[in-house]
Formats: structure tokens, sequence, C-alpha cells
């Protein structure tokens, strides 16, 4: 199948996207063809379009998404023509240094790719209409109608979980709820602080519930995100613009701080405030990020006390596992998703998505096609 569709593209950074129809490469004998029902917009993509993440451009951005498979390549087993899937943005060969170790999310092959915008194959799957090249975010480019890519991308999840809701999944669930349940290790009864409640700080919320934690304590700048926070699980709300977190984690704990501090706030203030608010022994996971050229400052005596401090991209995910599993945990009522959604839109409103995310006015707004 080879045909025209709508994308949204990025020809510029700073500029608005651009909604126009471009044209599908051929798929290859691994490839699946995915027509786009539901996209989520990330920050992820909102830095691409700031600037502060470069990539060749013009662009095809959208990560989190889900969608119908429409065709499968010849070579393709375990996915089929109609299955509901959600797509993975990481894609790994298997068998690299890093593969072997059990560390896809380091694969030599995604690294390497990634930075070209190019899909797993080192090839692009889109072009424009005037027959130039286009390249897409994290290997896919998913705000388009339609999106290519090899099968290991297309994690087929129950056909009874909305599309709008299922795409959660593929990116902010995943990192959060993966942060709490695959890289913290969150003991039962643990006091378990979260630094911002944006989409995927609220999927950690919702993981350390899952793993058991006694005490879960969410900060925010925002009111009105601590108050989804409270209903998402949190036992405690912080407004860091008037208390501060830190002196909370220690009043939680006799004197210690957190057993586990999990950050998505994406702010040098914040990654500063975990090794301050986590215990001696405790663990500090880091899911925000910011500019990669800039520099974040710590007090050396924060740092000490066997602290362990790492970061997540991806929570941990093994997305044939975990994304079912996240897929039936909602449709059982243990994950909730329907309150993550502030908005949702069509493709041609997506700058209007971009600002309301900008603006910190949104969750997550969901492109719907």
């Amino acid at each position: 199948m080879t045909q025209a569709y709508r994308a949204a593209v990025l020809h510029q950074s700073g500029a608005p996207l651009v909604i126009e129809r471009v044209s599908m490469r051929s798929p290859g004998p691994n490839d699946v063809v995915v027509k786009i029902r539901a996209a989520g917009l990330c920050h992820t993509d909102l830095e691409v379009i700031d600037g502060s993440l470069r990539y060749p451009l013009p662009m095809i951005l959208g990560h989190e998404a889900s969608g119908v498979v429409e065709e499968v390549g010849s070579a393709v087993s375990g996915v089929h023509v109609g299955d509901h899937v959600v797509l993975s943005w990481n894609p790994h060969c298997g068998h690299c240094f890093y593969c072997d170790r059990e560390q896809p999310i380091l694969c030599e092959s995604y690294l390497g790719e990634g930075p070209k915008g190019l899909h797993f194959d080192g090839q692009s799957k889109a072009k424009l209409a005037t027959g130039g090249q286009l390249t897409h975010l994290m290997f896919l480019g998913a705000f388009a109608e339609y999106c290519v890519v090899p099968a290991q991308q297309a994690i087929v999840v129950s056909k009874d979980i909305a599309y709008d809701r299922s795409c959660l999944i593929g990116c902010g669930v995943m990192t959060g709820v993966g942060a709490a349940l695959n890289v913290a290790n969150i003991q039962y009864g643990d006091t378990v602080m979260v630094i911002g409640c944006g989409a995927v700080g609220l999927a950690a919320i919702q993981g350390a519930v899952m793993a058991g934690a006694g005490h879960i304590i969410a900060v925010d700048i925002d009111d009105v995100k601590l108050s989804l926070a409270e209903k998402l699980g949190a036992t405690q709300c912080v407004n860091a613009g008037h208390d501060d977190p830190v002196q909370v984690a220690r009043n939680a704990s006799q004197g210690r701080g957190a057993d586990v501090v999990l950050e998505s706030a994406g702010h040098p203030v914040a990654f500063r405030q975990t090794t301050e608010a986590v215990r001696p022994g405790g663990q500090v996971i880091w899911l925000g990020k910011i500019d990669v050229t800039k520099d974040v400052n710590f007090r050396w005596g924060s740092l000490m006390g066997e602290k362990r401090l790492r970061r997540s991209s991806y929570g941990g995910t093994r997305p044939r596992r975990d994304f079912p599993l996240l897929a039936n945990a909602y449709l059982n009522g243990r994950l909730k998703l329907d309150e993550l959604i502030t908005r949702r839109i069509s493709l041609d409103e997506i700058n209007e998505g971009f600002d309301l995310l900008r603006n910190g006015k949104s969750i997550r707004t969901v492109i719907e096609f």
C-alpha cells in the first residue's frame, strides 16, 4: 500500500507545525503499516518544536500513539491486519553490547540512528509532496494519519481499550508507572515523593500505589494538578511555591527523608531537591529533563550517604510485556487514564494543543484521527 496522507510537519524550529499531504514509502518485509487513531502531545515533541532538542528537519513529530494495523510485511509474524496496537519508540537490535546486557534503551543501533531522524533500518518512510525526504521523531512520526514501523514497535493490546486511552501507554504512562514498578525498588509501606505532577508524574504516583507505597507525597506548584494527584493516589500534596518539599519529606519520615524520590518536573531546582529530600541509602529516579547543554548544580553533601541516583528514559519498559499489562490494568480499574486527558483535538488543532502544553495548561492533549 502506497498512498498520500495528512501529517503535521515541522520545517523549522520555533515555527508552527504545518498540516500537509505527504506520501508513504513502500514498507519493507519487516514493517507494518498502522492507521493512527490517537496520539498524545508530549514535552519531547515540544522540545523539538522549540529547538532545545535538535533533529534534522523537516520532520514528522509524534511518538505517543495507538492505532490499527492495515498492512503487514512478508516477514512479519505475531502482528496481524486488524490488530489494535500501541507504538513503542524504543526499537532495539537484541544482540549489541547493551541489548545483551538487557538494556534495550541503550541499544547501539537505536542510539546511532535516532539522532538522524530515520527509521530503525536507516531509511525514511515518508516524503513530502515535492519528493523531498522527511525525518521521523523517535522512529515513529505519529502526528500523521499513517505510520510505517518495524513490527517490533507495534505492540498488540486488547481491543477493549479506547485508542485515546491506549495511546498514553506508549510514552508518558509507561515512563511514570514503569519508573515506580520496574526501576525503583519500592518496598511495601515506603515513603515515596513524586516531584512534578504532569502526565509522567501522575503515572508515577499510580505506579507507587501499585507497588504498595505507604505514603505518597506529590509535589507541584499547580494546585489543580495536586488535586488530581490526590485523586490518583497521593496521600499528601505539597505546593512547592509555598512549602519546602525537602522539609516535608523529612517531617514524614522521622527526619530521614523519603525512601524513593521520583522527579518528573524537568527543572534544575527539582533535580537538586531530589537529592536533599531522599534519605541516606534511598533512591532517586530522574525522569524529567532539560536542554542537554545545560548544567545542574548539587550540594556535594546531598550526594553522600550511599544514595542511589538513576536517570530513566522509558521506565525500564519491555513493551511486549508491559503495554498489554497496563492496558489490562486500565480495563480492570487499577490504572486511571481518563483523568489524564485534558482535551481532545483534531490534527488541524495541533499548534493550539502545543500552546496549552507550553503554558502548563494541560496534562495530556490527545489528537483523535
